[in-house]
């Protein structure tokens, strides 16, 4: 399998003719599948193509007809929606799918980067609130239409960190604050904007707080930003993505950094850190769930978009979200209900089997599981956290 920190940090029936809209316009043009195969270019900003190039590689298998090559690009995610722009600014688009967290899907949302999917296209794919997981189904909602859900998981935010370094481990906000400050440096997370654990950290502090409103950034938030503000005293500074801090981790040049089931699992799976590192979650702790989505950028020929719904149809089949397991990277994974474990590929069972964690379990079951930020509120934390905290501490 790839490297984790490669792809991190450089980075159902299936519909037949598709009714297919005008690309960013209100009015629809029936569009069949292309009479020859086409080639599609997918770009992924977050880290997806571990938990989904395979069953997109399955689709060009079983499909000859329809698609004759896809190739694979890895961006950040903040770059994302400068690249679509200036592309289609130059009426040439050449990125096909997009695979993408809320992060870029929150950037395209407010830049009007993305087609209209739903409803616009939905007679075209399976009925999503049928077939998705309850929290997935929300996590739909967030994509205001333009995005599809492809894979999902409770996130986080955790605590990470090296037992033999760490002998009190935090089990508040208040704790975890006091442990930065008698261990200077010892602490890091990386930029929100373009990190998981980063995002997820950010929204989950004002449910741990006790914020005013823990989905308003701007107004809500007051004691989260003076939390950050003064964590931020102890951190020697802020790696652009999580692949970089799980390194540090790894390697011990860091003790403690925040965490998801995904970042959790996946570098002990690849040795990327030792195995013996642990999870815990501080009190007043709340899920704050993410997910993957696949969105389509405006300015693609109506054919194309026929076969990126076929594509996206496939992709949602029980059996192609059991590939969502993958080595616990977006644990669980599967945003479609009834994919269970056992219907993964022996490697994912394995890699689950041993480098899982019981608790996990019993945690998603006992604590809420809320929805990120808006996209358009999501866009104000990033900026705020950018202003405020990351200040000259980007690296």
């Amino acid at each position: 399998m790839t490297n984790m920190i490669t792809r991190r940090t450089f980075v159902g029936g299936v519909a037949g003719a598709a009714g297919v809209a005008a690309l960013g316009g209100p009015s629809f043009a029936q569009a069949t599948l292309p009479t020859s195969p086409v080639s599609l270019n997918v770009i992924d900003v977050a880290g997806n193509l571990a938990l989904t190039q395979k069953a997109i590689e399955n689709y060009r298998k079983a499909k000859p007809n329809l698609v004759s090559r896809i190739s694979f690009t890895k961006a950040t995610a903040p770059e994302l929606a400068g690249k679509i722009k200036a592309q289609q600014d130059a009426g040439r688009v050449d990125i096909d799918l997009v695979l993408t967290g809320t992060d870029g899907l929150s950037a395209g949302i407010e830049q009007k980067l993305w087609v209209d999917l739903i409803p616009g296209q939905a007679n075209s794919l399976p009925k999503l609130d049928d077939i998705y997981l309850p929290p997935a189904a929300k996590m739909q909602g967030l994509a205001k239409g333009q995005g599809v859900v492809v894979t999902y998981y409770p996130s986080g935010p955790l605590l990470e960190y090296m037992p033999d370094k760490v002998k009190n481990v935090p089990t508040t906000a208040e704790e975890l604050l006091a442990y930065t400050k008698a261990n200077p440096g010892r602490f890091l997370y990386a930029r929100p904007a373009n990190s998981g654990p980063g995002r997820t950290f950010i929204m989950g502090l004002p449910y741990i707080l006790g914020d005013s409103n823990p989905q308003d950034p701007a107004k809500g938030w007051d004691k989260t930003w003076a939390f950050l503000k003064e964590l931020g005293q102890n951190v020697e500074y802020y790696p652009s993505g999580t692949g970089a801090v799980m390194k540090e981790l790894g390697e011990g040049s860091r003790d403690m950094t925040v965490s998801t089931t995904g970042w959790d699992i996946n570098p002990r799976v690849l040795g990327v850190v030792p195995k013996e590192a642990k999870v815990a979650a501080l009190k007043g702790f709340h899920w704050v769930a993410d997910a993957h989505y696949m969105c389509v950028p405006k300015g693609l020929a109506n054919e194309k978009l026929a076969v990126l719904l076929d594509l996206m149809s496939f992709l949602l089949t029980k059996e192609q979200q059991a590939y969502a397991y993958d080595e616990g990277y977006f644990y669980p994974g599967p945003a479609v209900k009834g994919v269970t474990l056992d219907m993964a590929p022996p490697e994912s069972q394995a890699a689950i089997k041993e480098f899982g964690r019981p608790e996990y379990e019993k945690w998603i079951a006992e604590n809420p599981i809320e929805l990120p930020l808006q996209p358009e509120q999501m866009v104000v934390a990033f900026r705020m956290w950018d202003e405020q905290i990351g200040g000259g501490k980007r690296k």
